[in-house]
């Protein structure tokens, strides 16, 4: 699981400065945390985030996003409540999901719209 800011996103997910249409620029599929320290569901998910980076480890990355410190970024993506949850494929348009999902729900979503086992 890796903290990662507005530039590092434009590198390794999407530019969406010089892009309008989706396209992704990982090697793997991922799942983006929208979050803030304050936030008390954010919390909640993140040892779940935690555990599933390392049940996953080299099929999928999670990136984590503090929307107070890349307003931009969540501005760019219409963030509205936190946590939100971008599932990102390696192929189609990426996926968004608010609030804290519990372990399943993540893992179906994993293997349904991110298709790793």
């Amino acid at each position: 699981m890796q903290n990662i800011n507005t530039e590092t996103f434009k590198a390794k997910i999407f530019d969406f400065e010089k892009n309008k249409e989706w396209k992704f620029s990982g090697d793997r599929p991922c799942i983006v945390d929208f979050y803030a320290d304050w936030c008390g569901p954010c919390k909640m998910i993140a040892p779940v985030l935690e555990e599933l980076s390392k049940k996953y480890e080299g099929k999928l990355d999670v990136y984590k996003i503090n929307t107070d410190q890349e307003q931009e970024l969540a501005g760019a993506f219409g963030i509205q409540s936190i946590p939100s949850l971008l599932f990102i494929p390696m192929a189609g348009k990426p996926q968004m999901a608010q609030g804290a999902l519990p372990k399943e729900t993540l893992e179906k979503v994993i293997a349904d719209v991110l298709a790793v086992k």
